[in-house]
């Protein structure tokens, strides 16, 4: 069974002073959520591409961390983690890796195994399988 998401965007306008809306009808998390040339680019408050892949990478990853953890028989207390998407301008622009950071906490696991699992779980959750086309790397850092 397979489960489909969707997410729309409209742009109104040439690439630097025009304007994009993005939404997604079924959670309603976006609704005409502004981006543009300067969220991107630049410091203006709004969504951007690289912010939306990394948000859905750090909770793809974390949810697939403690799926590993409660398998193994430690489900975590908590799980804290972050990525950040590297935009290179080099030659136009471009993602050039994802670095990924965890701290967590699972009762009666070694920080080594915790470690261990994280490395499963960057390696194997689906937002890191779509991602494999570039660099991803991981920092787990203690609880």
């Amino acid at each position: 069974m397979a489960i489909t998401r969707h997410a729309t965007a409209r742009w109104e306008g040439d690439l630097k002073s025009g304007i994009g809306r993005l939404n997604t009808p079924q959670s309603g998390v976006f609704n005409d959520t502004r981006y543009g040339f300067n969220t991107r680019f630049g410091d203006e408050k709004g969504a951007n591409p690289e912010e939306l892949i990394a948000a859905a990478h750090a909770g793809c990853f974390a949810m697939a961390l403690s799926a590993k953890l409660t398998e193994v028989g430690h489900p975590p207390t908590f799980i804290e983690s972050r990525a950040n998407v590297e935009l290179s301008m080099d030659g136009g622009p471009h993602i050039t890796g994802v670095k990924l950071s965890v701290r967590g906490e699972a009762p009666g696991l070694s920080q080594e195994d915790f470690a261990r699992y994280a490395e499963d779980a960057k390696a194997n959750c689906p937002i890191s399988k779509v991602l494999a086309a570039v660099p991803i790397t991981l920092e787990v850092q203690p609880a």
